[in-house]
């Protein structure tokens, strides 16, 4: 086998291997979730969120092969077992449970926000402990698309009006109390 010269050390991109494993086996869960929760939810909600996480379980199929794809261009193996993702992803699966359709909202927001924070620091890691600036740049355009999707997650939970300026409108007199 040709060694690889890329500019890393073997124990350089054997790192940034082992980070990039551990978001791989983070966003096939969380893929495996949403897949899940558009398949059970119900309510009023049903359409939105139906083809909402039909737009996310797609994306997430796309940053799944991104993401092995990227660990193949470091001389590495992406683990693709669920067996093998378990054992490493920081995300808790929830078996059984068939929450409310605003409770999914909420799961998936905690997802994306649990997977944000180990972006962040994965891409410190890869920066300066292992001088993998790639990899800390196609990280970093991964926790951008998690942040988003957070963003729109929260703003369907809160749900409160706000004024023009951005701020939350001062309530009634007349409609406090009732």
């Amino acid at each position: 086998m040709r060694a690889i010269n890329i500019g890393l050390t073997d124990e350089q991109r054997q790192g940034a291997i082992d980070l990039l494993n551990r978001d791989l086996a983070d966003t096939y869960l969380l893929l495996v979730k949403t897949k899940k929760y558009h398949w059970d939810v119900v309510g009023p909600q049903f359409m939105t969120l139906h083809k909402l996480w039909q737009e996310h379980y797609e994306a997430l199929t796309i940053d799944v092969d991104a993401i092995a794809e990227r660990i193949r261009t470091l001389g590495g193996y992406p683990v693709g077992t669920m067996e093998g993702f378990l054992k490493i992803c920081s995300l808790k699966e929830h078996p059984g449970n068939v929450p409310t359709a605003t409770e999914m909202v909420s799961k998936l927001l905690e997802d994306r926000e649990q997977i944000v924070r180990n972006l962040r620091e994965h891409v410190e890691k890869c920066s300066n402990k292992f001088k993998d600036d790639g990899t800390a740049d196609f990280l970093t355009g991964l926790m951008e698309q998690h942040e988003e999707t957070a963003w729109m997650l929260r703003s369907f939970i809160e749900g409160e009006a706000v004024e023009a300026d951005g701020l939350k409108p001062k309530p009634d007199k007349k409609t406090v109390g009732i």
